[in-house]
């Protein structure tokens, strides 16, 4: 556990780009040998759309990085946060206490604010126009979002009082694991049960897809699927029934032009409906 803890506390950008980059490539190649659903659509056309929004997400993280180093620096050197509660205790303890409090805040509490908060929604909307869901979905933010995030991962990082190996290992598992579970495939039902008692999976994620309401404010989760379960938002849906996208922005040339995603936070509210 130590070595793991000095390698996050020095892990190069080079690898936290491998990291991103490798990830996406992996799930890619599994999802063009055992895809969900063969999407007709031209897949690097697609995928050059999200990769866009990824680079407006590493450069959101970039700017702002300095205050999640700050805020860590000042938790722990002020002994501030509730992994102080933990000092005692063997250090894989303070490691999954502290990745499942910047999941729970850092993830999943945002997540369920967008969904809630008209305003905040308008830029979530960008995420969940895609209507070809797919591993490169899993970056899919507009700027705005991206600036959310940050500020609740920060939240997170102070509520624990986390060191930095631990922040930049919850940001390496939440990066894999956002790819993974918005990846074009299906597990097999036996490996989906197990795995979704921990993490979330596939199946699990793309429900939080599906075009309409109520299953679009469901399993809200990025790792750790115990959340959902927890507050009652966990839902389950027969792979095959799923329509991906967002009622309100149905039209290939709203969701699939960057100059229209980057507007519509600032466009009129659409009510989204619900399944009938």
């Amino acid at each position: 556990m130590e070595r793991l803890a000095a390698y996050f506390e020095t892990i190069p950008p080079a690898h936290r780009s491998l990291i991103l980059v490798g990830g996406i490539a992996l799930f890619w190649m599994i999802e063009n040998a055992f895809p969900l659903f063969r999407f007709s659509y031209h897949k690097f056309r697609h995928a050059g759309i999200n990769i866009f929004f990824t680079l407006t997400t590493i450069l959101v993280n970039f700017v702002l990085a300095f205050l999640l180093v700050r805020a860590s620096q000042w938790a722990t050197s002020a002994h501030f946060g509730v992994l102080q509660w933990f000092s005692g205790w063997p250090l894989w303890v303070k490691f999954v206490v502290g990745l499942l409090l910047l999941d729970l805040i850092g993830a999943w509490l945002i997540h369920f604010i967008q969904h809630k908060v008209k305003w905040m929604w308008k830029f979530h909307v960008i995420h969940h126009s895609d209507t070809h869901v797919d591993t490169t979905t899993a970056n899919r933010h507009h700027p705005g979002e991206s600036v959310f995030r940050f500020v609740f991962t920060i939240l997170a990082t102070v509520i624990a009082g986390a060191p930095m190996w631990i922040v930049f290992a919850y940001q390496s598992f939440s990066v894999l694991l956002s790819q993974f579970n918005h990846a074009n495939i299906r597990l097999p039902e036996k490996l989906d049960r197990v795995l979704s008692l921990v993490i979330v999976t596939p199946n699990m994620h793309h429900v939080h897809h599906h075009y309409r309401l109520p299953y679009t404010d469901t399993n809200y989760g990025n790792i750790f699927s115990i959340w959902d379960r927890i507050f009652g938002t966990f839902a389950k849906v027969d792979q095959a029934h799923l329509i991906y996208g967002i009622d309100t922005h149905l039209k290939e040339e709203e969701n699939s032009r960057i100059g229209n995603l980057m507007q519509i936070p600032f466009q009129e509210y659409r009510q989204p409906t619900s399944q009938s």
